[in-house]
């Protein structure tokens, strides 16, 4: 890939220690709102932009495995950047710290909606994130594009994968696509022939997940009729293992894969439990996959919480774990640096889809669009950091609702 942007240094600094790690990923789990897209884009911000742990070119290769294996997409992310900065420690520090305040959070709500009968108004927070989020992920895009579309090929890859997500092609095939297209186009400029070598890296990329997109903010406002059922806690570790380690993609395929499990085949939640937890995943601080939390405590309360948890996110550490060390061998191999250059393109065209979707239902009024107006003034003229203008969304948003 090319070389870094005149923006950030072609130097890294010195490694973190764990604290530090611990530190960042505390703060990012903490502050965090408005999904997947929105906590890549403060990522990369903090530990390329302002940390410079890594360089453009080494977080896009994250990025890009990231999509290649299942699980929740910027927890990985974040497992992947603590065990390239601290080893096996910093892997599980970053992870756990990434997860952790997302899940206290979680389930300090799910003890709420359980012991009053009723959900805070949380639902205005997301009123005012998604203006906020629509420029932090633009800004990501931008810095980020930069470094990966370097050359025309990659550009063609970049809108034809763009143009398959709109209209619906599965984000795996997308993804695969992408990176064959980019080996066998390279290969024929080299005049070689070795498009095949990269068959078996398609072939193991696993079965195909369906994207869903379910917009449940609306769920917020009334409670689910009737108890959860209780479960087992072994069943539903059971669940929530088999949850994170099929599961491509963002928290957003959570919708139609719990429903399977936890409505149909085992009748353990109403529809409407169901779908409460999936907002609440979706608009709290933190990964998606907290929604897990959420449903744990109604089944089972603090333990319930804790094994669903454990559960859905314990997939993830095996996965980067796994795939991590093999990056750098990879970037040596002239095939398999031209699939990680296709991966990391089409990686940003599902970004820009999702950019697309929230811009939709983000600025449906004159406050939504001051909000993200002030929001691109603060970072782009100020330099105010994501994390910031997003809390301070979240803050205009509940206080807009709550008048």
């Amino acid at each position: 890939m090319g070389a870094a942007s005149s923006d950030t240094s072609d130097t890294v600094h010195t490694r973190p220690t764990l604290r530090e790690i611990a530190e960042l990923f505390l703060k990012l789990g903490t502050v965090a709102f408005g999904g997947p897209a929105a906590h890549i884009a403060m990522i990369e911000d903090e530990v390329v932009r302002r940390r410079q742990w890594l360089t453009r070119e080494e977080f896009l290769d994250y990025l890009g495995a990231t999509n290649l294996i299942p699980g929740p997409n910027s927890t990985e992310l974040a497992i992947h950047i603590g065990h390239a900065q601290g080893g096996w420690p910093g892997l599980l520090v970053a992870g756990i710290c990434f997860i952790l305040p997302a899940a206290l959070f979680v389930g300090c709500i799910a003890w709420a909606y359980v012991r009053f009968g009723t959900l805070p108004a949380i639902h205005g927070v997301l009123y005012g994130v998604k203006p906020v989020v629509i420029v932090v992920i633009l800004q990501a895009l931008w810095r980020l594009g930069r470094s990966a579309v370097n050359n025309v090929r990659l550009a063609l890859v970049g809108v034809a994968a763009l143009l398959c997500v709109l209209v619906g092609v599965n984000e795996l095939l997308i993804l695969a696509g992408a990176g064959l297209a980019t080996v066998i186009w390279t290969r024929l400029s080299q005049g070689q022939r070795g498009a095949h070598r990269i068959a078996p890296l398609v072939a193991a990329i696993g079965p195909h997940s369906p994207h869903v997109t379910s917009e449940t903010a609306s769920a917020l406002t009334t409670l689910g009729s009737g108890a959860a059922v209780s479960a087992g806690l072994w069943p539903l570790f059971g669940v929530f293992v088999k949850a994170g380690a099929v599961l491509f993609g963002s928290g957003y395929v959570l919708l139609a894969f719990l429903r399977a499990d936890l409505v149909q085949r085992y009748g353990w939640l109403t529809e409407q439990q169901l779908l409460d937890a999936v907002a609440i995943g979706q608009i709290t601080p933190g990964p998606v996959f907290t929604t897990a939390t959420f449903i744990g405590y109604l089944l089972g309360r603090g333990p319930g919480a804790l094994v669903a948890t454990c559960g859905i996110f314990l997939p993830a550490f095996f996965f980067v774990a796994i795939s991590g060390p093999l990056l750098p061998r990879l970037r040596r191999s002239v095939t398999a640096r031209a699939v990680l250059d296709g991966v990391n393109v089409a990686s940003l065209a599902l970004l820009v889809a999702v950019l697309w979707e929230l811009g939709h239902t983000a600025f449906v009024d004159p406050l939504t669009i001051i909000l993200g107006l002030a929001s691109a003034l603060a970072v782009l003229r100020f330099g105010v950091q994501p994390a910031l203008i997003t809390v301070g969304g979240a803050l205009v948003g509940l206080i807009a609702y709550l008048r």
